[in-house]
């Protein structure tokens, strides 16, 4: 089975778009319930009616989930806890408050969600204002429709999904008994000004056109409160490409492979006995096969018995082949190849990088996806709100009006923290560069503390000011 037969399995809602389905089925593999939809389980070979189940129509019983697994680093290494980037802006108060949204709003921990989810293709992030406080919110983009003006910017967003009526009368709306079963199309729009809530409609009659004044909201921000980013693409694309879906093939072949190779081993921990018997196999009431080892039997002069079971051999071209498929799938998605058990000694900072080179060239494009056009258009974004909001933004504690996002820009600390021999070697050259006149003071003190690590590196040369004796 390969990922084209794998999606037939899956049910498909002809009213929605064909981005929807292709989104909700790279969704499936990223969850890792790609095979759920298969009814058979793998160890059941043979129907109620005696038929032969064959591999294809039967749930693997190993799942490797190569795909979320090498997501899942690459995230890590994008707003882990030691990878959050800093900011620098014109104002220098400003990266001081953008801290504080970060921490009053969990933002490390919602980026990271929106650069997993968004790893199949797009991801948005709503952000609101309540009692002037900020709050996001990540969203799946396969109920979402984006569109942009000509200058690039974000002028609408159309959110419209199927909920049933149940659902809608649990929510406040006038939904009578008979329609409670009933699939009803929901449906808002946002726009610079407002954001439409549409009364629900049943599906078979088409979609909402009438719009719930008591429901909707007028914001008056001037602009659309969405940031939409595209995986590993540029703004004012709808859908960028899916960080693993070329492998998916792959990977079904080594779920489908390990789960054999597990049954085959199971099998030669118990084998199936099969007896080749003489003319008339029955004659003493003897079966002509018995499962398992643990009978003993009595056989014709003519007969035969053998134990059908797996060699090593086999068992290990299993395991070979096995690990050549993951080093393909490695490959294919810029994954982690190295292997951990092979590393004798600590190394260097430079030396774990180039150690980890693809995926950190996967994580240098997620930068931009979700660093230059995700969180750095948040940022913009928050200072859009205290303009836009009366008396400003309430941020721990504090009202803020008017932040001015010139010159705002993210910079990231190293993928992985240099040794001691590593910065020294750099403190040193960095001193001697200074000595020579090639380098300022500064931009030595700002490389040296952006490698070790420091939260904020441009800051660092005035601490060095204060601390300096007059």
């Amino acid at each position: 089975m390969d990922w084209q037969e794998l999606r037939k399995t899956y049910p498909r809602d002809p009213d929605l778009p064909a981005r929807a389905h292709r989104l909700a089925a790279l969704g499936r593999v990223l969850g890792g319930t790609q095979y759920d939809a298969i009814p058979n389980p793998f160890g059941t070979e043979y129907n109620g009616a005696g038929e032969y189940i064959p591999l294809s129509q039967r749930r693997p019983s190993v799942r490797t989930n190569m795909c979320r697994a090498v997501v899942d680093d690459a995230v890590s290494l994008l707003f882990g806890a030691s990878h959050w980037p800093t900011t620098a802006a014109t104002d220098p108060t400003l990266p001081g408050i953008l801290a504080q949204v970060a921490a009053g709003t969990a933002l490390p921990a919602l980026m990271m969600e929106a650069a997993t989810r968004g790893s199949v293709g797009s991801v948005a992030v709503l952000v609101e204002a309540v009692d002037r406080r900020l709050r996001f919110a990540v969203h799946d983009t396969l109920y979402l429709t984006p569109r942009w003006d000509g200058a690039g910017e974000l002028s609408a967003m159309t959110e419209c999904y199927k909920v049933t009526g149940a659902t809608l009368a649990g929510q406040g709306w006038p939904v009578g008994p008979d329609d409670a079963a009933a699939i009803f199309w929901w449906q808002r729009i946002w726009d610079r000004a407002d954001c439409h809530v549409y009364v629900p409609r049943r599906v078979d009659a088409g979609l909402p056109t009438q719009v719930d004044p008591t429901r909707s909201t007028h914001h008056g921000l001037g602009f659309v409160p969405w940031v939409w980013m595209a995986n590993l693409a540029a703004p004012g694309v709808v859908d960028g490409p899916c960080t693993f879906e070329a492998a998916i093939d792959t990977v079904i072949e080594c779920d489908y492979l390990l789960s054999q190779s597990g049954r085959g081993l199971k099998y030669s921990a118990d084998p199936r006995l099969v007896i080749r018997a003489g003319p008339d196999p029955y004659a003493d009431g003897t079966p002509a096969s018995s499962g398992g080892a643990a009978s003993a039997l009595t056989l014709p002069l003519d007969g035969d018995a053998k134990l059908l079971e797996i060699n090593g051999d086999a068992a290990g071209a299993m395991r070979d082949h096995y690990r050549e498929l993951r080093a393909s799938v490695m490959e294919q998605i810029h994954g982690n190849r190295a292997q951990a058990d092979r590393l004798s000694a600590p190394a260097s900072g430079r030396a774990m990088e180039m150690l980890y080179q693809p995926l950190l060239w996967l994580a240098d494009r997620m930068r931009l996806s979700y660093g230059e056009y995700g969180l750095l258009a948040l940022y913009r974004m928050v200072c859009a709100f205290s303009h836009a909001i009366a008396g400003g933004l309430r941020i721990n504690g504090r009202d803020y009006a008017g932040l001015d996002a010139d010159g705002l820009a993210l910079q990231w600390p190293p993928y992985f923290a240099g040794t001691e021999a590593d910065l020294a070697q750099l403190a040193q050259g960095l001193d001697t560069a200074v000595r020579g006149g090639f380098l300022s003071r500064q931009t030595a003190c700002v490389i040296l503390a952006a490698r070790a690590g420091t939260p904020s590196p441009h800051s660092e040369w005035a601490r060095i000011g204060t601390e300096r004796p007059n």
